[in-house]
């Protein structure tokens, strides 16, 4: 067996990112970038107003102005003021020639075109000004490459002057059931099959990811059928299989990885749940079995499948994000695995939500986070530090 750590860097080392598109703004939301985002232009392209008020020149004690226009967005006032003029300004207009701060419209009383200061001290120079660049000046690097796009950096691309962005395509995954034991979900089960469920779980676990999905199906325990099914993925980016991936005389997802072609890299990993778990590529395609308990494979397709992928789609990070919490209940100490805890949060702190068997379901359903527990841990208290990966 390999540490964790070791299986997920070397996972990530064979995931090599697919190639990049140009997308319109509109279809870029959950895509890595393959390039910098660089701004075309400055925002505020001008000094503008933070508020509606009136825009004027800041000469300490005055308190008396003459309105001589007004200044609305995208229509600007034209030409300059004098020291003891103002003019009308809404929020987001640009600031006149000659003024330097805004006075709000609460603090004025206005009669004609006399204006008065009604309340508070005088303006002072700036105040409740957006500064020319403030935001961000043409030529700068907003977005770094490898970035995943959300709803606020599309809105930053566009507002820099892009109407699309060159991101990663789309990562083609092809997902196999295997086992016996497998039907279809919704189908007559007897004592001996259970519904497959693997790779519902996982196209749901990468609904909203930037994945073309392709399901190959149930395939049966069968070496030639099973090597067939694999070889007809050699298109797809990543090829993930489900069950078999461990010693039995059943589990034939390893010799036929390599009777189709496959160079292995790992096939133990000293994770709890999830040791039967193994990589390596075939042709152009990335390879990962995933275990066939359906929280094995959860937790495995949390820590590495997901990784490779967002490598796959580029990725500058594409680890799971580990955090800290207080513990709210006792752990016991851990083997030579680290383990991987279903758990939820309870007044504050993570605890454990119990059905702890690699097959209970009930329990995962009811996980919101994952407590990371170090191989060769000592027992954890009530109070002390622990990590936690969320699930999302």
């Amino acid at each position: 067996m390999i540490a964790l750590a070791e299986a997920q860097a070397r996972l990530i080392a064979l995931a090599v990112p697919v190639s990049s598109e140009n997308v319109a703004l509109a279809l870029a939301n959950g895509r890595w970038l393959a390039a910098d985002v660089i701004a075309k232009r400055t925002r505020p392209a001008r000094d503008l107003s933070a508020m509606d008020g009136y825009a004027l020149r800041a000469l300490t004690g005055r308190s008396q102005w003459r309105v001589v226009g007004e200044s609305a967005a995208g229509s600007p006032f034209s030409g300059a003021i004098g020291t003891d003029e103002a003019v009308r300004i809404s929020t987001g207009a640009a600031l006149p020639d000659g003024a330097d701060t805004i006075l709000i419209q609460e603090n004025t009383t206005r009669t004609g075109d006399a204006l008065v200061q009604s309340a508070g001290v005088p303006p002072l120079c700036g105040q409740h000004v957006r500064a020319l660049g403030s935001d961000f000046s043409a030529g700068t690097v907003l977005i770094s490459a490898g970035s995943r796009l959300n709803p606020a950096k599309i809105a930053l691309a566009a507002m820099a002057g892009h109407g699309a962005l060159p991101v990663c395509r789309r990562v083609k995954v092809a997902m196999l059931s295997t086992g016996n034991e497998l039907v279809a979900p919704g189908s007559a089960t007897d004592d001996d099959h259970i519904p497959a469920t693997n790779a519902l779980m996982v196209m749901a676990m990468l609904d909203g990811w930037p994945v073309e999905m392709i399901d190959g199906g149930i395939i049966a325990d069968d070496l030639d059928t099973l090597t067939a099914a694999i070889a007809a993925c050699r298109d797809a980016d990543i090829i993930v299989t489900s069950g078999g991936a461990s010693v039995g005389d059943h589990d034939l997802v390893r010799p036929a990885l390599i009777a189709a072609g496959a160079s292995l890299d790992f096939w133990k990993v000293a994770m709890r749940p999830g040791k039967p778990v193994m990589s390596g590529r075939l042709g152009q395609s990335l390879v990962l079995g995933l275990p066939g308990n359906p929280v094995s494979a959860f937790v495995t397709a949390t820590l590495l499948l997901k990784p490779a992928i967002a490598a796959l789609g580029g990725a500058s990070d594409p680890m799971p994000q580990v955090q800290t919490a207080i513990l709210g209940a006792p752990l016991p100490p851990v083997t030579a695995r680290t383990d991987h805890i279903r758990g939820r949060f309870e007044n504050n702190r993570v605890i454990p939500v119990g059905w702890d068997d690699s097959s209970a379901l009930r329990g995962l359903s009811e996980a919101a986070l994952l407590i990371v527990r170090p191989a060769s841990s000592p027992a954890a208290n009530i109070d002390d530090f622990v990590q936690f990966i969320a699930l999302t």
